[in-house]
């Protein structure tokens, strides 16, 4: 997908991004590939793939829910930004926090956030499973995403205690979505959450199926969770 095809499909969506948005994007790549050299941050370099599978992709979750009102976004393992920052870019009033284990990353994304010039953005370097148990954050956010960190079991104990009562979780998932679901069906309700809906789509040019699970949170999560950092990935609920 080169940058002409990504404006245009964004555009079939109702997405119409300014030249200062199209700099961003082109800023985004550049700077991925630059520290990409340093650090891990992506096996994906060449720009139309990075363009589809990191930047479209990311706000492909904008098709299925409304980021046009402001929100108070958290992004659990964005890695180098993904979805939060695509997202971001598109939506400027947004207000997005990310948390991530390592710290090269958070470096990163404090140096693209200064490139891109983004205001209303904090990065936190910790463990997913001690971020959910900080009162200033725990069901503090309107909305929690997560992209291609874990299975929906997991996933659901490191994001549903930061999603405020009334808040939403929506995870974004590959062709797997339907069973993960099914195998999280009774720790998403423990959890406080209850499913709303799941989109299924296929990115441009039959590059992969996705899915957008999305799901409310209807009351707190019980305390003791999340459980202390490796045991949602070693043991989870069932």
């Amino acid at each position: 997908m080169n940058i002409d095809t990504f404006i245009n499909k964004l555009e079939e969506k109702g997405i119409m991004l300014s030249d200062k948005q199209i700099q961003q994007f082109q800023t985004y790549y550049q700077t991925l590939v630059e520290w990409n050299e340093k650090i891990n941050l992506t096996a994906i370099t060449e720009e139309t793939e990075v363009y589809l599978k990191h930047f479209y992709d990311s706000i492909t979750a904008s098709f299925y829910i409304d980021f046009t009102q402001s929100l108070s976004i958290c992004d659990v393992g964005a890695g180098a930004g993904f979805p939060s920052i695509p997202l971001k870019i598109c939506f400027p009033h947004l207000n997005v926090t990310i948390v991530d284990s390592l710290k090269k990353r958070i470096t990163f994304l404090n140096h693209l956030a200064e490139k891109l010039d983004l205001s209303g953005v904090a990065f936190y370097h910790d463990r997913a499973e001690l971020f959910a148990q900080n009162s200033n954050f725990r069901h503090q956010y309107d909305l929690v995403l997560a992209r291609a960190v874990a299975k929906m079991t997991v996933l659901s104990e490191l994001c549903l205690p930061l999603v405020r009562t009334g808040g939403k979780f929506v995870a974004m998932k590959g062709p797997n979505a339907e069973l993960e679901l099914k195998e999280a069906d009774a720790a998403i309700e423990l959890l406080g959450g209850v499913l709303n809906n799941l989109y299924s789509f296929h990115l441009p040019n039959d590059q992969g199926e996705r899915h957008i699970v999305c799901i409310d949170k209807k009351k707190k999560t019980p305390k003791r969770y999340p459980r202390k950092p490796g045991t949602p990935a070693k043991s989870p609920l069932t």
